[in-house]
């Protein structure tokens, strides 16, 4: 295979990792400092982890976290994040938990590098388990899956558990996205302190880099949370290990399970456009035989 010599078309990406409080102020106050530490050290694109204006409430089944969810309009975080990319001519995806009439979402904003507001993603794949009880709080995401064709590149953005489906990398990449972004919370199992899933997690999405041959940036927080529960405290230990991966599936950087951290990669996204296309992944793809994922059960598909 030989390989011409091309134009450039680099980006610099940053994945955010910090520990919260349960106080909106200092939080978001956290996020703008880290975005402006990263934009110092070149970031074009910015990701801050997800629902991180405070703790990760959906271990608790209370009906009071409601009070915790802003429409999208006028959203107080949201306003301050346009101003700041139009400030600092970054890209911020901005997770925040979504009120819309009766229905709530776990959400993405994304917000282009002149401030404006370049549209909404809603998960798609809410999880439901001890300490992670998205299932009382979110409606299933309606927006379907969207790529955001920003200043700095074509991003697809999906939220924490959507991470773990292959389907959804995929179908991203196959949209034009040009790297793949996911705002993440995860740590700890409250059921069972023996279950550590930090290397299962980032092996998954390496694959989706991999076998995509696309960037992925994942942005994880850290630091001990204590929920009240109607059985009492529950604890989740965020275990970080924020990353990006390249085309590859390689690391090309890696936070540890505890600190506050600014992770930045460079990558020319030309370059990777044209190796996507050498490797045959999508040109070789038989879309006529993949109608068995669109059952649940291996046998029955959508006439």
């Amino acid at each position: 295979m030989v390989r011409s010599k091309v134009e450039r078309r680099e980006v610099t990406v940053a994945s955010l990792q910090f520990s919260c409080t349960d106080e909106v102020q200092p939080n978001v106050d956290k996020a703008e400092r880290m975005v402006r530490e990263a934009h110092a050290k070149g970031a074009n694109i910015v990701l801050i982890q997800e629902l991180f204006e405070g703790y990760y409430f959906c271990q608790a089944q209370r009906e009071d976290f409601f009070k915790r969810a802003r429409p999208r309009e006028g959203h107080p975080t949201i306003e301050r994040m346009k101003n700041l990319a139009k400030e600092l001519n970054v890209v911020i995806p901005v997770s925040f938990f979504e009120e819309a009439n009766c229905a709530h979402y776990n959400s993405v904003v994304v917000i282009d590098a002149d401030g404006s507001d370049l549209g909404l993603y809603r998960k798609s794949h809410i999880p439901d388990g001890p300490g992670y009880q998205e299932k009382f709080y979110f409606n299933l995401g309606d927006t379907g899956f969207k790529v955001f064709d920003t200043k700095f590149g074509k991003i697809g953005v999906a939220i924490c558990w959507d991470q773990w489906f292959p389907e959804v990398a995929r179908a991203l990449t196959l949209m034009g996205a040009e790297l793949l972004f996911y705002p993440t919370a995860i740590g700890s199992e409250p059921q069972d302190s023996d279950l550590h899933s930090s290397g299962h997690w980032q092996r998954v999405m390496q694959g989706h880099a991999g076998a995509n041959v696309i960037p992925v940036i994942a942005s994880n927080r850290v630091g001990e949370e204590i929920i009240e529960t109607e059985h009492g405290p529950s604890k989740i230990t965020f275990y970080g290990n924020s990353f990006i991966a390249g085309p590859r599936g390689e690391l090309v950087a890696a936070a540890d399970d505890k600190s506050d951290t600014v992770l930045v990669a460079t990558f020319d996204l030309d370059s990777i456009r044209y190796q996507r296309a050498s490797w045959g992944v999508f040109r070789d793809r038989r879309p006529d035989l993949y109608k068995v994922l669109l059952s649940l059960d291996g046998k029955q598909t959508v006439a």
